[in-house]
């Protein structure tokens, strides 16, 4: 197989554990089944933007060409930072994509990945944001209307616990189960005072208190790596080795690992 990179998609089974498939231009290879087999993924040299499929010598926020990641929204700091949202000064890069991906139910969630963190996500992004960052178990405890608004509350979560995942921590091993609900009871009563300020201050935004039960996420892995050495197709073109198994955006061989989503837009050859 021969194609661009793409992050890896997923999806869950019936006994919570997840289905990884590589994205190699159009074409899918699922992986799961190569868990224990040796594999080879080799980079070309080319870098083909993933927004107009120019050829680039770097990729630029995870696989756009300069001029891409200059204009799109997408790409915009708000995206990382969306308590930075900017659209109501009329800057926005793209106003419509705005529309669509910013002023559209959030949530805002406990995960358990290297350890208990809050997070934000669109709609549509439970669990696969989840299993992105490698999450055992997730809760979303927020439903609100737009992406800034799940920004702010998120920093005032953040003031007492992790916004951010040690990834490396992440793919030595499986953290123990937390009560996730009862972490959620002891977090939210300390920035009440402030949630009560915000549905204030943006009246015609909704602030909804969810109920929900903890999903839990399992990873196919037959080994975890003691020591974690990152594979970079920029020093080293080629991967290869046993696969020893997948958590989030990671391929796990025996011989170190590899961010899948880091090298988005990269020509890979693949060979099973």
């Amino acid at each position: 197989m021969l194609g661009t990179l793409s992050k890896l998609k997923t999806s869950l089974d019936e006994q919570n554990e997840v289905q990884y498939q590589l994205p190699v231009g159009d074409e899918l290879l699922a992986l799961n089944p190569y868990i224990g087999k040796s594999l080879t993924l080799k980079h070309t040299g080319n870098i083909y933007c993933c927004s107009c499929g120019k050829k680039t010598k770097k990729s630029y926020s995870q696989g756009h060409c300069y001029v891409c990641m200059q204009k799109l929204a997408s790409c915009d700091m708000c995206i990382m930072k969306p308590e930075t949202c900017h659209y109501d000064q009329g800057t926005c890069r793209e106003p419509e994509w705005a529309q669509d991906h910013c002023f559209v139910p959030h949530y805002v969630y406990l995960s358990n990945t290297s350890g208990i963190k809050v997070g934000i996500t669109r709609h549509s992004q439970i669990p696969t944001r989840w299993i992105d960052q490698g999450a055992t178990q997730g809760l979303p405890i927020f439903k609100v209307s737009t992406r800034k608004l799940s920004g702010l509350i998120e920093i005032e979560l953040a003031k007492f616990i992790n916004d951010k995942t040690h990834w490396q921590a992440m793919l030595k091993g499986h953290n123990d189960d937390v009560d996730l609900v009862g972490k959620a009871a002891e977090l939210i009563p300390l920035i009440e005072d402030k949630l009560q300020a915000l549905a204030a201050e943006h009246g015609d935004m909704q602030i909804e208190r969810l109920d929900e039960n903890i999903q839990a996420i399992a990873y196919p892995i037959s080994e975890f790596p003691t020591k974690v050495k990152s594979h970079n197709f920029d020093k080293v073109p080629e991967v290869t080795g046993i696969l020893k198994g997948i958590k989030g955006q990671y391929l796990i061989f025996d011989t170190g690992v590899i961010n899948i989503r880091k090298f988005g837009s990269y020509e890979v050859e693949v060979n099973p």
